[in-house]
């Protein structure tokens, strides 16, 4: 049986997103890359902005699942809502498509990757060329790509294990109602985003 999952790296000023191909027990690199959000400067045009281009890879791919990773709680607070923000309208676009959303830490990426928690990013990027056959050519030099790419292949070694960390959203109502903080972000939108944004809202209170 065939499937494919996109991975995301949350982000706010580059989110890395990374494609694989599941067929049985083996798994193959379809895509990986970033978007690049350091040409916003307002917080809320990057909402958009990752919306959209969330919402093209799903369209051009079909992915039937997401895996993405979970923000790293810092000290800086304001830099974790911006972060979380981000992360949510990643899910929100794949929930406006009924794909399956898998939260991983990074913690459980790292040592799913590596076998080890605390390995550097280069480490990850060189076990998955490894374990992907990757040539260097298709290496991207952003970490953020081989992140997301990192935390799709989680979610590859975690199929038909069922005892695992990850946290499942099967609706946006699910998502909203456990991630309240994440969700606020979305106020400032206008246009399309704003109306796909207050109807998804709306359905936490039905």
């Amino acid at each position: 049986m065939e499937k494919i999952i996109l991975g995301i790296d949350p982000g706010t000023n580059i989110m890395g997103y990374g494609l694989i191909k599941v067929v049985g027990n083996k798994a193959e690199m379809i895509s990986m890359g970033v978007i690049d959000l350091r040409k916003f400067p307002d917080p809320y045009l990057k909402l958009g902005h990752i919306f959209e281009r969330v919402t093209g890879i799903i369209d051009s791919y079909l992915p039937d699942e997401m895996a993405i990773e979970a923000p790293f709680f810092g000290k800086n607070v304001q830099s974790m809502l911006k972060l979380g923000r981000a992360q949510g309208t990643a899910i929100a676009a794949a929930i406006h498509h009924g794909i399956p959303i898998h939260e991983y830490a990074p913690l459980k990426i790292k040592m799913a990757i590596t076998g080890q928690g605390q390995a550097s990013k280069e480490q990850v990027a060189g076990m998955l060329q490894r374990l992907l056959k990757l040539d260097q050519s298709e290496m991207c030099k952003f970490m953020d790509a081989t992140d997301a790419l990192g935390a799709a292949y989680c979610h590859f070694l975690q199929m038909g294990r069922p005892e695992t960390n990850a946290k499942h959203y099967s609706s946006w109502k699910d998502f909203a109602t456990r991630n309240q903080g994440r969700v606020e972000g979305s106020a400032k939108l206008t246009g399309p985003r704003a109306q796909l944004m207050a109807a998804l809202n709306r359905t936490t209170h039905k």
